[in-house]
């Protein structure tokens, strides 16, 4: 079972990057080919059904599956960056997450008004970030077909702060 071999596979950080805060590392994943190709064919399979333009990442390890799901897909990926890293036009939207707040950036042409659009970032925590990544599809005209994780924490609620957009919501790997 996929999530099983992902939970054998993720590392905690106790402490990182703040006193209190369990970091769950997913680069022991990275390190396993035949379990990164499991992953991006489980989300494949979980999203056959809806339709998708664009695969959309949250940098930085939002990049890492989102970008061989949307290459598997035949769709283009699309970057969400932090603040003052997009080299073109760009819009913003600030946001708060578990430890902080910040500040994500898209391109402005970064799709065509309408396209439907999976977000995709490694890990569902509060739903702060994955929101504000929402809200900048949203203003740019995209339609959001659904979200994919790896990783869910579920005692933190993030996926009700999604429902306002899709109800398609993937995560391979949930901790209650």
């Amino acid at each position: 079972m996929i999530e099983q071999k992902i939970k054998q596979a993720v590392r905690d950080i106790v402490d990182f990057p703040k006193e209190g805060i369990v970091f769950k590392d997913i680069t022991p994943v990275l390190k396993d080919q035949m379990l990164c190709s499991e992953i991006v064919d489980t989300f494949l399979r979980k999203f056959e059904h809806l339709e998708i333009d664009a695969v959309v990442g949250i940098e930085s390890r939002g990049f890492l599956f989102g970008m061989l799901l949307a290459n598997k897909m035949k769709k283009p990926f699309i970057p969400i960056r932090k603040q003052g890293k997009l080299p073109y036009k760009a819009i913003c939207e600030q946001y708060d997450f578990e430890y902080g707040s910040a500040i994500l950036e898209i391109h402005e042409d970064a799709f065509k008004k309408g396209s439907k659009i999976l977000i995709h970032d490694d890990l569902l925590a509060t739903g702060g970030t994955i929101s504000a990544a929402a809200k900048l599809v949203s203003k740019l005209g995209g339609q959001i077909s659904g979200f994919s994780f790896l990783i869910g924490l579920n005692f933190l609620e993030g996926k009700e702060a999604l429902r306002q957009w899709s109800h398609n919501c993937v995560v391979l790997a949930e901790y209650e």
